[in-house]
């Protein structure tokens, strides 16, 4: 398992974002190190990783959100589905992996990068409509949830450096069944899943605690 690229992203304009100042979802490869450091709560923080842009803090960046990664099988995947190529990098992901199966990555679970850096699983990726703009494919938003490969976001639970080549090593993997894919599902189209994702425990984002407990008091549960 390993990091094949860390893709940086500039600030840039787009028709196809409500935040203010751009997007930052226009990732490149990068070479040499990037420190990787908690960049503070949602709202306030942006990306873990130095030299890379998050606009919209509202909705994007923060602790739980501080390093997205993406598997470049998947991206394979979807060059064939797609009929393109795809770059490292093309799906605003800050790592391109090769050899991790994201989607079935449980949320809580720890991967050591390098001999310092610590990243642990936090949620998946929920596709909004500065992505399907930034692909320019009709229906995106639709074909990318159906898919149900999202990618995961990380948080920083030690800071290091990363850098392309990188090595990964699962060095904890927690013994309930709440995946990437599973929380993905239950966050979009089988909200009767929410109830499961308490079993992550306090490794679950806050935000989507809020919404199994909402979810379980409209239902009476």
């Amino acid at each position: 398992m390993k990091v094949l690229t860390v893709n940086l992203g500039t600030t840039t304009p787009s028709e196809h974002t409500d935040a203010e100042g751009g997007t930052g979802i226009d990732k490149r490869p990068t070479n040499g190190p990037v420190a990787v450091t908690a960049p503070g709560p949602k709202g306030v923080g942006g990306s873990g990783l130095a030299g890379d842009a998050v606009v919209d803090l509202r909705h994007h960046g923060g602790d739980d959100q501080a390093v997205y990664a993406y598997a470049r099988e998947d991206l394979d995947d979807w060059e064939r589905a797609l009929g393109r190529t795809l770059p490292n990098g093309c799906f605003g992901e800050n790592l391109t992996t090769s050899g991790i199966e994201i989607t079935s990555a449980r949320i809580g679970e720890r991967w050591r990068i390098g001999p310092r850096l610590l990243l642990e699983v936090s949620c998946p990726r929920i596709p909004c409509r500065t992505f399907q703009g930034w692909l320019g494919e009709h229906g995106w938003l639709r074909r990318f949830t159906r898919a149900g490969v999202p990618g995961a976001y990380l948080r920083v639970i030690e800071a290091g450096e990363i850098r392309g080549g990188d090595t990964v090593e699962r060095v904890h993997r927690p013994d309930h069944e709440v995946t990437i894919g599973l929380m993905f599902r239950a966050l979009t189209t089988q909200r009767e899943l929410l109830p499961r994702l308490l079993e992550a425990g306090p490794a679950l984002p806050d935000e989507a605690r809020r919404r199994t407990l909402k979810y379980l008091e409209a239902n009476g549960s």
